[in-house]
């Protein structure tokens, strides 16, 4: 069978001065599915969003979306897509309906009222519909800027960082309100700084670093290329370090020491790693030990290990000057 894809780019590159933020990037997100896109902060991610979104024009390179040439062809990119940045971008002087009436009449959306109303039921704001935007709690707004961003159906749709800053139930909000659209056909390209996120809601992942997609594939399979996470809880803390000895024999990766808890861990890509031989070198090694485990890894894990950061933060990127994508909504053709 063969794919079609909503999003396809091939050697895009992109220059700030001296700076070069995208150095060839190739990336191909299949029609209807989400596609998480991540990196260490300055990898790219997005200056990549606008670029696709037709914010910033490539110096290099080509892509397609929705079917369209995004250079030659970008009024008719915009006619298909919808954007929600970081920050919402709703106006916080009218109300919840008349944001997205006011959105949808910019679209020429013919039924404009009854798109808006449609709106406010799939995403929980009915009751709150009439209250100014400024009233209302972040995970509302960020609801109503993720609605705002549908008014016109777009086949392909941008977040980036959607949820950021959302207590666990907004999240949620957000993450049912991105799945409902992938059961309907819309593709999402996600740009997220939670890696829970993505592993929840991602078909695929191109991880972004240094300008270039470096890994592609479904989290299982990134997963895989890292392999299992072993952690041993050592009884007395004067044996970290003795079993940080035992750790690095092992999967030949320096291991992270947590003092406090006692523990010692490191990723190991050894197929013949069990959680037997584990227990039993330690206890060869002579360290007492009250737990072990051998677990498969996290997208934290891979993260760390096929990017090499230790920065903590998933987040932003050199992109011209701006922190993020703008918080806007379908672009105007």
């Amino acid at each position: 069978m063969t794919t079609t894809y909503a999003v396809l780019s091939e050697g895009l590159e992109k220059r700030f001065g001296a700076v070069r933020a995208l150095r060839g990037l190739d990336l191909a997100v299949a029609e209807g599915t989400v596609c998480g896109l991540l990196g260490p902060n300055g990898a790219g991610k997005t200056t990549a969003v606008r670029l696709l979104t037709t914010l910033l024009r490539p110096d290099a390179g080509s892509a397609r979306i929705a079917g369209h040439d995004l250079v030659r062809e970008a009024a008719a990119v915009r006619r298909r897509i919808g954007v929600t940045g970081q920050y919402a971008s709703v106006d916080g002087d009218l109300t919840g309906r008349q944001n997205l009436r006011l959105f949808a009449r910019l679209h020429r959306v013919r039924d404009a009222a009854g798109r808006a109303d449609a709106l406010l039921d799939r995403f929980g704001l009915a009751d709150a519909a009439d209250r100014p935007a400024s009233t209302l709690s972040g995970g509302m707004r960020r609801r109503l800027d993720l609605a705002a961003s549908l008014v016109r159906r777009p086949d392909v749709l941008f977040l980036d960082e959607p949820t950021t800053g959302l207590d666990p139930a907004s999240r949620n909000r957000v993450w049912e309100a991105v799945r409902a659209l992938k059961e309907e056909g819309t593709t999402v390209l996600l740009t997220t700084q939670y890696l829970e996120e993505a592993d929840r809601l991602a078909d695929d992942i191109a991880l972004v670093d240094r300008g270039r997609v470096a890994h592609t594939g479904s989290p299982a399979e990134l997963k895989a290329l890292v392999g299992s996470y072993a952690e041993a809880v050592v009884a007395d803390g004067h044996e970290l370090a003795r079993a940080a000895a035992v750790l690095d024999r092992l999967t030949g990766v320096e291991p992270a020491l947590d003092p406090d808890r006692r523990t010692v861990g490191a990723v190991s890509t050894d197929p013949t790693l069990t959680l037997p031989r584990l227990v039993r070198e330690l206890d060869a090694a002579g360290v007492p030990l009250l737990d072990a485990s051998l677990r498969p890894p996290t997208l934290d894990d891979v993260f760390l290990r096929l990017t090499g950061d230790s920065g903590g933060g998933v987040s932003g990127d050199h992109n011209g000057g701006s922190g993020d994508s703008g918080g806007t909504k379908e672009l105007a053709a």
